[in-house]
């Protein structure tokens, strides 16, 4: 008897982990990708040190999902993140936990990872068609561009992951929206996520100060706070801190223009901690000195006190609770060319638990083509491998309750 065929579009994490547990449970599995070799986006997010996953509590993990963490929450439970740190090891590559609770690779590169799966995949009989754009769906089947021309395919089943809009020159362009929204699958737009925003610096500041980090540092906008490492650019503000505000920023632009960041310059002290060092006298040093020698502030964070209107130096209360809260006015949001991540894609009400569309039995979707979000430091990555896997096995369960049908 053959065997069912399941053929999976996109090569990057989604669609790899659900090739793998497909080809483990003994399906024929094609796997596409666009680009001229797969997980670009991977490799291009592996350069600064392969962010897996996280360590912390379960309950604070999928906090982090806002209001997919119902939907998500399933996801993870099927593959954990104890699961991806042995499913890591099990690849040759150890894993340490940083710090932060992030948890790497020893290697700190996506390269040899990469290198160990497709090798992995390949021994399971997986095969791998780069160049193989797909374009649409045709007579029942899947029409792909490849170097040959143009080619339908008809398989078994299909597991999308085409992933959102963000890095479209790695590959994930969107381009697929209009495919399945013209099969009655609603789609919600692309936001980008995960990304630095604009405001106006003064141009001394700007050019004296862009590309340098602030840190440590506490951000809040709202009821949100988290404490990390914030980045000043020439046109506004990103890094890890921002970007897991990311989302409700995003959103208080679109609705209201502009929002207010706030950052905190010495989380770890108090206002009156801190306006009691203020209250020793100045002497001969320079303002700036005097800030760095009294309230441990870098240069940058005593050029961003500059920012704000009023003199300095000012009483010591006064300036305490400005160092613990600069507002800083965002006017925009950088784009998907530059966003890490995007929010929007395929509404998650549009598949089953197995991640299968309803509009399209057979078809299922998988990793950042449906609409969720998270903030960088492991999240991501780990929800769009758990996806893969809850992918395949809506494929496994839905193929075992009925004969195979060639679309």
């Amino acid at each position: 008897m053959t065997r069912p065929t399941v053929h999976i579009v996109g090569a990057g994490p989604a669609g790899l982990m659900a090739a793998e547990r497909l080809a483990a449970a003994g399906l024929a599995v094609v796997a596409h990708e666009a680009m001229p070799s797969p997980s670009r986006k991977l490799l291009m997010a592996g350069r600064g040190g392969l962010n897996l996953s996280h360590a912390e509590p379960m309950p604070a993990f999928l906090g982090r999902y806002g209001e997919a963490e119902a939907v998500v929450g399933p996801w993870l439970a099927r593959f954990t993140p104890t699961d991806l740190v042995g499913w890591v090891e099990g690849l040759g590559q150890p894993t340490f936990v940083g710090s932060s609770g992030r948890i790497f690779p020893r290697a700190m590169k996506a390269s040899p990872l990469l290198r160990a799966w497709l090798a992995r995949l390949a021994a399971a009989g997986v095969e791998l068609r780069t160049r193989s754009r797909w374009v649409g769906f045709d007579d029942g089947g899947l029409v792909f561009e490849t170097a040959d021309g143009r080619r339908t395919e008809r398989p078994d089943a299909v597991v999308l992951a085409l992933g959102g809009a963000s890095w479209p020159r790695l590959g994930s362009d969107g381009a697929w929206r209009p495919w399945l929204e013209a099969r009655g699958v609603i789609v919600s737009p692309f936001r980008p996520s995960n990304v630095g925003f604009d405001l106006a610096w003064s141009a001394v500041f700007a050019e004296r100060f862009a590309g340098q980090p602030l840190k440590p540092v506490a951000l809040s906008h709202g009821a949100a706070a988290v404490r990390g490492e914030a980045m000043v650019t020439g046109y506004g503000i990103e890094g890890g801190a921002v970007y897991a505000l990311s989302a409700g920023l995003r959103d208080a632009i679109a609705r209201d223009g502009a929002a207010t960041l706030t950052v905190d310059l010495r989380p770890d002290l108090s206002i009156e901690a801190l306006a009691s060092r203020l209250a020793r006298p100045r002497g001969k040093d320079s303002v700036t000195n005097w800030l760095r020698k009294t309230a441990g502030l870098s240069p940058v964070g005593v050029g961003l006190l500059r920012e704000i209107p009023g003199d300095l130096p000012m009483g010591a209360d006064r300036l305490a609770r400005r160092i613990k809260a600069v507002r800083l006015t965002l006017t925009g949001v950088q784009g998907l060319e530059r966003a890490i991540s995007s929010a929007g894609g395929v509404a998650l009400d549009q598949v089953d638990e197995g991640l299968m569309l309803k509009a399209l039995p057979g078809v299922f979707v998988a990793g950042e083509m449906l609409d969720w979000e998270a903030p960088t430091g492991g999240y991501l990555l780990q929800a769009s491998m758990a996806s893969g896997v809850t992918a395949a096995a809506g494929v496994i369960d839905w193929l075992a309750r009925r004969p195979p049908v060639r679309r």
